[in-house]
């Protein structure tokens, strides 16, 4: 089926609003950095610094919106920055906590719907409260199966990795504490492969992760599951339409760089 008119349309239309907003409030770095303006020149600096703005755009806001966008059009409940009420009874935290221990220490096999398992049987039910762990960036319900997702950087580190399972084991007990019924599945998406064509294996993942259930989802897998369909190449396309309209806008305010490094 691919994507709606109005589904690329509303998706280009973010990007654009966007990228237009921090092209108005951008002013580069005052910091004095003689070394690398002689090296780079101001221009280019100036383009790299804003390249790092727009980096950190996507980790906080685009890859949310345009999900929510997707699991809407698809006709799924979804919200971003959503907030995962409850509350974990020390018998549930002190079996998260071994749980995540043996799989670290290589003792347990992983086995996400084991793991829910034996969340569901332990929790009890609790108070409605936030939580630290209780800010989940993009909620998206399908039928009766509520996911919930932590979207991370490409390459996430052990250490990250590692605190982002306990993360996900939490998420999965907060909820299960108000409601014991509840379909909860937690996942971990990767906006895109960093090491496209090749597979997204890397060593970090091992023993920590159910990724024959779909735990992790990387690039096109996150894309099509929230959407619902095959249109991971029609999203690269409206990326694609929008960076066209948008580059004379951004070589002219980088433009006006070079002048006044001249």
């Amino acid at each position: 089926m691919g994507l709606k008119r109005r589904t690329r349309e509303e998706i280009r239309n973010l990007l654009t609003n966007i990228v237009r907003s921090k092209l108005r409030e951008y002013k580069p770095e005052t910091n004095y950095m003689p070394f690398h303006y002689r090296l780079l020149g101001r221009d280019r600096y100036a383009m790299f610094s804003f390249i790092q703005s727009m980096n950190t755009t996507f980790g906080i806001s685009i890859w949310e919106q345009v999900a929510v966008i997707l699991a809407k059009s698809a006709g799924f409940k979804a919200e971003r920055q959503y907030d995962l009420l409850g509350s974990i009874d020390s018998e549930t935290e002190k079996l998260i906590q071994t749980i995540h221990y043996e799989l670290r220490a290589g003792t347990r096999q992983v086995d996400k719907l084991e793991e829910i398992k034996l969340i569901r049987n332990s929790i009890k039910a609790g108070e409605s409260r936030k939580d630290p762990d209780s800010r989940v960036d993009l909620f998206v319900k399908i039928g009766d199966e509520e996911n919930y997702f932590d979207i991370t950087s490409a390459k996430p580190n052990m250490k990250e990795f590692s605190a982002l399972k306990l993360k996900l084991l939490r998420w999965t007990a907060l909820r299960l504490s108000q409601d014991k019924n509840a379909k909860v599945f937690t996942r971990l998406a990767i906006p895109y492969n960093p090491y496209h064509p090749q597979p997204y294996q890397r060593w970090t993942l091992k023993g920590l992760y159910d990724l024959d259930r779909g735990e992790i989802l990387v690039g096109e897998e996150f894309w099509n599951f929230v959407a619902n369909d095959d249109i991971y190449d029609e999203l690269l396309d409206v990326f694609q339409e929008a960076g066209n309209e948008l580059r004379e806008e951004i070589d002219k305010k980088f433009a006006e760089f070079r002048k006044r490094s001249d």
